[in-house]
């Protein structure tokens, strides 16, 4: 059985063999990879693999060694992940090119958010042999984009903005943009890999002829050692793993603080990611864009500055550490399917608070693993924090029975034969 995997990253494994930059995005690929290669002959299973590259590797293929026994045929594609609401046509030649090489027997799309996805599955033109795993969905995404900020602040346009013609506005109209590419190419597939009610619910609103696979998703081997311990953690530290734009809700959060404060005058938040409000420099401020000023402004408002810090993009080793030494991780978004931060912090025992939004309830249990509070109640989420903070008892509840979910969840065993299971069953 010959599978050409379609990724929206070069995987880390493959970048460093061709001594490249590389994303930590996507972590749980690195981790099914990590996995398959274990697999001695990949199960019968001959793996290609396309990925988005720069014009320094360009429109590669070559055989590449990905374990001591394992090989497989790797393929670059160009397109500019920068402007991933405009559809390339050039995409479908290349991808013309490389199923015409590794002539696959299934094709298997990781996420809808580019437009390699739609130009892939139009060339390969078979539906019962196209599985489509999803991440996130655009359409929704984009109708909770702006997570309730005022009208004022979605209408603002700074410098930065206009320039790069990316306003609040206009973000979301390219979100909308992109859900169009992604319904055009769910309506292209037979076969959808999906692990939550949400997604399960809205990709049937597109096409309910499409065959939903349950496959749950096998997080990097990092977060599966270790433990997260109260007495080795900071008191009263609050870890986001980003927050950098409006649908994963840092602005929530920054409302919410003060009434923690209140109670707990050193809690501290610690956020990962893109740095969005750094004014270090002039540069910096005409860098900053309306969702920036916006943070910024409640920050002073609410007298914040000293209680949050910035961290900028951590690879996994520096993400690990921050979920071990803070003690408690927030998800504060507006939407998310089955967002890879909070496994990552429930594999490691971490303590969590999510917004009920989307997913998430298929990963956390309300009161069981943890707290769930209404998506955009500012006041719930203060009052689960200050609970997690007072009741030391639940905590440790909480860690034990979320690691507990969370291996479940993310066994990789389990996930690697489900998919096998996948496969198999998409074969005539």
């Amino acid at each position: 059985m010959k599978v050409l995997w379609v990724c929206n990253i070069m995987l880390p494994a493959i970048a460093k063999q061709l001594g490249v930059s590389y994303s930590n995005r996507e972590g749980w690929l690195s981790g099914l990879l990590d996995r398959t290669v274990q697999e001695q002959g990949w199960n019968r299973i001959e793996l290609g693999i396309a990925f988005p590259t720069g014009e320094e590797i360009g429109n590669m293929q070559r055989t590449m060694q990905l374990g001591e026994n394992t090989s497989c045929r790797c393929y670059g594609f160009l397109e500019d992940l920068s402007t991933p609401e405009i559809y390339d046509e050039g995409l479908e030649k290349r991808f013309e090119e490389i199923l015409a090489d590794f002539e696959p027997d299934i094709l298997h799309v990781f996420g809808t958010e580019f437009p390699h996805t739609l130009a892939c599955v139009k060339v390969f033109g078979h539906p019962e042999r196209t599985l489509i795993g999803i991440q996130g969905l655009c359409g929704p995404y984009a109708e909770e984009y702006m997570a309730d900020l005022p009208a004022k602040v979605q209408r603002q346009v700074t410098l930065r903005d206009r320039i790069r013609k990316d306003s609040l506005k206009q973000q979301q109209k390219k979100f909308r943009k992109r859900a169009e590419h992604e319904k055009a190419a769910l309506l292209l597939t037979g076969h959808i890999a999906g692990r939550t009610d949400f997604d399960r619910e809205e990709t049937a609103k597109i096409n309910p002829s499409a065959q939903y696979h349950f496959l749950n998703e096998t997080l990097r081997g990092i977060f599966y050692h270790d433990r997260w311990k109260r007495t080795a953690c900071e008191p009263h530290s609050i870890f986001l793993s980003q927050g950098y734009y409006p649908l994963k809700g840092f602005h929530y959060l920054l409302r919410a603080l003060p009434k923690v404060l209140e109670q707990f005058p050193d809690t501290h938040v610690y956020v990962a990611g893109n740095n969005i409000i750094n004014v270090d420099t002039f540069q910096d401020r005409l860098k900053l864009s309306a969702y920036g000023k916006y943070l910024r402004k409640l920050i002073r408002e609410n007298r914040l500055g000293e209680h949050v810090t910035m961290l900028g993009i951590l690879n996994a080793e520096q993400m690990k550490e921050e979920y071990l030494r803070c003690h408690l991780y927030v998800l504060p978004s507006a939407l998310e399917n089955s967002p890879n931060s909070l496994g990552e912090a429930m594999l490691l025992g971490v303590p969590c608070v999510a917004a009920d939004v989307g997913g998430v309830h298929n990963l956390l249990t309300d009161g069981g693993d943890g707290m769930l509070y209404p998506a955009g109640d500012v006041e719930a989420l203060a009052d689960r924090i200050i609970e997690v903070f007072t009741k030391e008892a639940i905590v440790e509840r909480f860690s034990d029975n979320a690691r507990k979910h969370a291996r479940v969840n993310h066994d990789a065993d389990q996930n690697y034969y489900r998919l096998i299971h996948i496969y198999r069953e998409m074969m005539p």
